[in-house]
């Protein structure tokens, strides 16, 4: 039973990292391929997404998980904490594509497979990996804080680069059409959520842990 329950997380998590890397090689040629500014602006901008660097992260915590899970980079993705933040951190992705940015336009082709393979699927995949794979003890109420330091920082470098280069990844943080004291309630909101989002899967958490133990 445990053979085939090994056998089965690696299966997933080799089509997982697959799916994931397969999304960001393909976002990045057609960003490339579609570009209107100089290749190093254009990369850049690339490693300006939130979608990006947090599919990113998802494809590097399956690769290592599959790759080296014993090794010093597998232990600290295998911990809760790391497992339940990067949840979360993809989860945003997927909810605020879905809520806010999907109306904005339309795309068709292999820029609809893209898209719906980093805000949907992507997502989707890890939240089924961290439910039925991830440790659930050792989280508590406190854990939401330290977990805000990347959106935190992110939101540094967003506003940092738009005030240098006049690019916003996102019309929510763009200043230049909102205002400065817009964008921040905007952003404030964004923290908000991603506590909200945070508590939400300590809940979740505590409840599973709780149900493990009992039975």
């Amino acid at each position: 039973m445990q053979e085939k329950t090994t056998k089965a997380k690696q299966t997933f998590l080799i089509i997982s990292a697959s799916i994931t890397w397969f999304a960001v090689l393909l976002q990045l040629y057609l960003i490339i391929l579609h570009r209107t500014e100089l290749l190093p602006e254009t990369i850049i901008r690339f490693f300006s997404y939130y979608t990006i660097l947090t599919n990113i992260l998802v494809a590097i915590c399956f690769t290592v998980l599959l790759i080296k899970p014993n090794s010093r980079s597998g232990v600290f993705f295998s911990q809760p904490g790391v497992l339940t933040a990067t949840t979360i951190y993809i989860t945003v992705v997927g909810v605020l594509y879905n809520l806010i940015l999907r109306q904005l336009w339309s795309p068709v082709g292999f820029q609809r497979l893209a898209d719906e393979l980093l805000h949907v699927v992507i997502p989707l995949l890890f939240i089924l990996f961290w439910y039925f794979s991830a440790p659930k003890g050792g989280l508590g109420w406190k854990s939401a804080f330290p977990w805000l330091v990347y959106p935190f920082v992110y939101a540094v470098f967003v506003l940092i680069r738009g005030a240098l280069s006049g690019f916003y990844p996102y019309p929510f943080v763009d200043v230049i059409t909102l205002g400065f004291k817009k964008v921040l309630f905007n952003s404030a909101g964004l923290f908000i959520g991603f506590f909200l989002v945070s508590q939400l899967f300590i809940v979740i958490t505590k409840a599973m842990s709780k149900t493990n133990s009992i039975t």
